[in-house]
């Protein structure tokens, strides 16, 4: 009798080459997709995975859409990895952005050149702090991590719609919810003159490595795993779980909200009703897709840009 029995352990060549099998899966089905519908297979695939990386421009493009999709994709690999399941990137987003545009909004034509690095820690701390409220309600009264994240993305957005119809709104704009551009020295410096890109794209990539320093070489990663496997394990090696679960949930609200001021200093370079389509939402599946590594992050990133 035939009999099929699960792994013990999975076989590490299948791991590695399960995303390319489903990628290749993927391909294949779309191609049938698109014959069924009367399209050539061959040119849909390649408006798809070609044209958006055929000229610098373009390639430059998808660089910029990576950056905030790696940045929170980092910072939610770190809490699932210790089974926190923090729902609200896109809300540590929206207030690490809205932190970091009234920051940018005091800079003056006489500010000196490096003015965007307050910025860019004005936005971190925002979105480290937003996701504190998380973690504090997480470890003192044992809340839904899930629940409060998810409820404080909603109550994030309303701040910023509070505040670009209100005390930041360009005095000049003819009532209109945005505020005036930020000055020069409150913008993050381009990467690839003269396209949109920033450095914010390179810094990302640092903190992929850093990530996975982190997760694969330190003892706080290492806590992390453990926790995340059984916390009454953790306790009995020593490790306390309350703090290993307000560490990551900082961690991935700093992330969050620098990839927010990225977004604001950067291509946008001014406070407006919406500062996000769905960055911290999408980063979910992005963490998912790089199996909560950082480096399948930057892979999956990179792939979700393109397409």
């Amino acid at each position: 009798m035939i009999r099929l029995e699960t792994r013990e352990t999975p076989a590490r060549a299948l791991a590695a080459l399960s995303p390319l099998l489903a990628l290749l899966a993927t391909v294949a089905f779309g191609g049938c997709l698109f014959a069924a519908l009367g399209h050539d297979p061959a040119v849909a695939l390649r408006v798809f995975f070609v044209v958006p990386v055929e000229s610098p421009q373009r390639l430059a493009e998808v660089a910029l859409k990576m950056t905030p999709l790696l940045l929170c994709a980092l910072g939610l690999a770190i809490c699932y990895r210790a089974n926190v399941w923090n729902i609200g990137a896109e809300g540590q987003f929206v207030v690490g952005g809205l932190c970091a545009g009234a920051v940018a909004l005091l800079a003056t034509p006489m500010s000196p050149a490096g003015f965007f690095v307050l910025v860019l820690l004005a936005g971190t701390l925002g979105g480290l702090i937003w996701a504190g409220i998380t973690a504090w309600l997480r470890v003192r009264y044992h809340a839904s991590e899930i629940l409060v994240s998810l409820m404080l993305t909603y109550v994030g957005q309303l701040l910023l719609l509070y505040f670009v119809h209100g005390a930041l709104r360009d005095p000049q704009g003819y009532n209109r919810p945005y505020s005036r551009f930020f000055e020069p020295a409150a913008l993050v410096p381009p990467l690839w003159p003269p396209y949109r890109v920033t450095i914010g794209w390179a810094l990302a990539i640092v903190l992929a490595l850093l990530a996975w320093w982190l997760l694969a070489r330190s003892r706080a990663g290492f806590r992390a795993t453990v926790v995340g496997a059984s916390e009454s394990a953790a306790r009995y090696a020593g490790i306390v779980p309350s703090r290993v679960i307000a560490l990551s949930l900082v961690l991935c609200g700093a992330l969050a909200g620098l990839a927010g001021a990225l977004e604001v200093a950067g291509p946008l370079g001014q406070l407006a009703p919406s500062i996000s389509p769905g960055y911290g939402f999408a980063a979910i599946v992005v963490a998912w897709l790089g199996r909560l590594h950082p480096p399948g992050c930057v892979v999956a990133a990179a792939l979700i840009s393109i397409t």
